[in-house]
């Protein structure tokens, strides 16, 4: 399986300009086997307890490789900071999700069936490897490496299929405002 490749298309400091972009896209989006990821990079305990009462079931790893995992049922409260994702969750997860992340790094990625066809652009449907929205919070990038105190909505397409993304873009009235970059997973 290959990596989707993701292009920013929206960068605001209004978390609800945000998602009212990823409600957009998912308005053309055939929306069939709707899931959403979530990953964060939690660094206090306060956005940990928060994050662990919303996705308690999630797994967590202690950062920098220090072995410490939900795998292995160590406290992550001493393991500070961890990386923490919860995959294939409910849409209705999102707002208690974005509410507890306070100022961690955070993504949501909405994963669902296909893109629709872009005739303009000479593209069938999209399939399911390249059909994701992501919003990346207090982040910049998709690895959560570039801390930021805004929110930025990338739109994920297969690699052969680049096009794709500014077409998407201006669908909903935006446009590409960065490089496609191959997604994390």
């Amino acid at each position: 399986m290959s990596n989707s490749y993701a292009q920013p298309i929206l960068r605001t400091a209004d978390l609800s300009e945000g998602l009212c972009a990823v409600e957009r896209l998912l308005g053309i989006a055939d929306l069939g086997d709707l899931e959403v990821d979530f990953d964060v990079r939690i660094s206090s305990t306060r956005s940990l307890s928060a994050l662990l009462a919303v996705l308690p079931d999630a797994e967590w790893w202690a950062e920098g490789g220090r072995g410490g995992s939900s795998a292995r049922g160590d406290d992550p409260s001493v393991l500070l900071p961890i990386w923490l994702r919860r995959w294939a969750g409910a849409p209705d997860m999102v707002k208690p999700f974005l509410q507890a992340v306070g100022d961690s790094p955070a993504t949501v990625r909405w994963d669902f069936n296909a893109w629709p066809e872009a005739p303009e652009v000479g593209l069938g449907v999209g399939g399911s490897r390249g059909a994701f929205v992501t919003l990346c919070v207090h982040a910049r990038d998709l690895d959560l490496e570039e801390p930021a105190a805004d929110y930025t909505v990338f739109v994920h397409v297969k690699q052969v299929e680049a096009e794709r993304a500014p077409w998407l873009a201006a669908q909903v009235g935006l446009r590409v405002i960065g490089d496609l970059v191959m997604a994390p997973y």
